[in-house]
């Protein structure tokens, strides 16, 4: 769902660029459907599962771009080591790929990872906003930076607020590595369980009020952004309010477990898979017995969200040895799907409190982008774009580094940002004294 922009961009480019671009899918008709029979681009049949396939096309290409599920990432870029490939992927930096770092400098190329929306863009504009300020010689006291892929204001009109613009697998996984961050000198851990439960509110410029959850390991981007001795650093996803409060529900009950196979599955209705993670109550409804075990009062605004995404009904699952999250993805994807005249929307805050010439300041950068239809969605354009800026920059020697990297150093992140702004990604930043 990232792809589709970044393909466009690299097509529009291509004669520029003097190169020719293969997408390779495992269902050769969408690859073909994306280049729309663009003469500098050609679709490939391609399974990751066949090492052949792998070896294959990653020996005719000079450059690799893995938008593949993040698990499949370190099978792409050993491959690329092997054979002196460079590689640039969105997704975050695994063990395994970061283990590749001094191989991959020694062989001078380019793994560059954490090059999309968030992660990424969030890199990139943080860290223009923090090297300015240490520039000033300011003291950074406070850094919090939310984003969240919502639908816009126009097209917001289901119980949950909330459409799919991404991966819907993910959504349905999100928070299960818990959180930890730094909020007022203290250490904080959230474990997945607690996560939805411990989100806060936040005001996004003329948007209103928003939910946001922590994000992950903050802890870990003090020594990546420079904030060594930081007071507060927290990353958060945002959400609408009320939506963190009912997908807990779902939580709780164990209905976004991805560990096991439920029996007979496919011969199960909503009904019946809501039920069985419900205790026995004799004489009791499955409704009213959703709404004892997870105390959301029956007729509230939280339980017509349930009502609504229709996990009461007699429905079949029809879905083979699916686990309880796969079902429930089942379930929640089409009733959350963008309609065909919807438009998504980014919203991205970061919120910094530093101290410059005996005043403290706040300073306050915000991000909003609306998706132009259905496919070039807000998400695709600030991933995919991003991804593909980088890609550009690195074929025509505007963006030098080796090793496996992110994009937080200036000469890597000032011109995709530049770049950017044509593309309508611009921040707007307030600034004041507190």
């Amino acid at each position: 769902m990232s792809a589709s922009s970044l393909i466009q961009y690299l097509l529009d480019h291509s004669t520029q660029l003097n190169c020719k671009i293969v997408l390779a899918d495992l269902e050769i008709e969408r690859a073909q459907e994306k280049l729309n029979n663009h003469p500098n681009g050609e679709a490939r049949k391609f399974d990751i599962r066949n090492a052949n396939d792998v070896q294959s096309i990653i020996s005719e290409c000079d450059y690799v771009i893995s938008l593949m599920p993040a698990a499949f990432h370190p099978v792409i870029a050993k491959e690329c080591l092997k054979q002196s490939k460079n590689m640039f992927t969105a997704s975050y930096v695994s063990p395994e790929m970061l283990e590749m770092h001094d191989e991959v400098k020694r062989k001078g190329l380019l793994f560059i990872n954490e090059c999309g929306l968030d992660p990424g863009l969030d890199h990139m504009s943080a860290m223009k906003v923090i090297d300015e300020l240490k520039g000033k010689g300011a003291k950074i006291l406070s850094f919090e930076s939310n984003c969240g892929g919502l639908v816009a204001p126009e097209y917001d009109n289901n119980p949950w607020n909330y459409k799919l613009t991404w991966n819907a697998r993910n959504v349905i996984l999100a928070g299960q590595a818990g959180a930890k961050f730094i909020q007022d000198k203290k250490y904080k851990y959230i474990p997945y369980q607690q996560l939805f439960k411990r989100a806060t509110s936040i005001d996004f410029m003329d948007y209103g009020a928003f939910d946001v959850y922590p994000n992950r390991d903050s802890l870990s981007y003090r020594e990546i952004y420079g904030l060594q001795g930081i007071e507060t650093l927290i990353r958060g996803t945002m959400r609408k309010p009320g939506y963190c409060q009912a997908y807990d529900a779902f939580i709780q009950l164990g209905m976004t477990d991805d560990t096991y196979v439920m029996e007979n599955s496919d011969k199960l209705t909503y009904r019946d898979y809501v039920e069985a993670f419900l205790p026995c109550r004799e004489g009791v409804t499955v409704e009213d017995n959703f709404c004892l075990t997870t105390g959301i009062e029956k007729g509230s605004d939280t339980y017509n969200k349930f009502v609504w995404l229709g996990i009461f009904e007699n429905t079949q699952v029809k879905l083979t040895d699916g686990t309880p999250a796969q079902i429930l993805q089942a379930i929640i994807e089409p009733k959350w799907a963008l309609g065909s005249n919807d438009l998504d929307m980014i919203l991205m805050q970061h919120r910094f409190v530093y101290e410059l010439n005996g005043k403290k300041m706040e300073r306050i950068s915000s991000l909003v982008v609306i998706g132009k239809d259905k496919v070039h969605t807000a998400m695709a354009i600030t991933v995919g774009t991003t991804l593909a800026i980088a890609v550009k920059l690195f074929i025509t020697g505007d963006l030098k580094a080796t090793g496996v990297v992110i994009p937080v150093k200036p000469e890597v992140y000032l011109p995709i940002l530049n770049e950017l702004e044509n593309h309508g990604v611009k921040f707007v930043e307030e600034e004041k004294e507190i």
